[in-house]
């Protein structure tokens, strides 16, 4: 988890983000680890418009998280399988694809 704590979470072309779990069931720990880093300040603070909404629930549903962009495209993510850095991984490179200040310095 050391690892995916330097990497830098940026939220630019991110509208709200969902995170859904049962606390209680015992595979939830990576998408918990998903939430604490794109909810961090330094996350929030590369799109103040961003919407972070955890949803913890006790009905023994699976963890999921949804990604919404700015774009309309949709981006969800079910955390019984995933590890963090999977996630994360899948996340960071949605989101370069989306960017559109990192097009242009690819062309280049």
């Amino acid at each position: 988890m050391a690892a995916s704590r330097k990497a830098s979470v940026v939220l630019k072309a991110v509208k709200k983000i969902t995170v859904q779990f049962c606390p209680f069931e015992s595979n939830v720990r990576s998408t918990r680890e998903f939430l604490s880093l794109v909810g961090s300040e330094k996350a929030r603070a590369t799109n103040m418009n961003c919407e972070v909404i955890p949803m913890v629930k006790h009905d023994k549903s699976e963890p999921v998280v949804e990604v919404n962009f700015v774009d309309g495209d949709t981006l969800l993510m079910k955390g019984t399988h995933l590890s963090s850095k999977e996630m994360l991984s899948v996340f960071q490179s949605r989101c370069a694809a989306k960017d559109p200040q990192g097009k242009p310095a690819a062309k280049k």
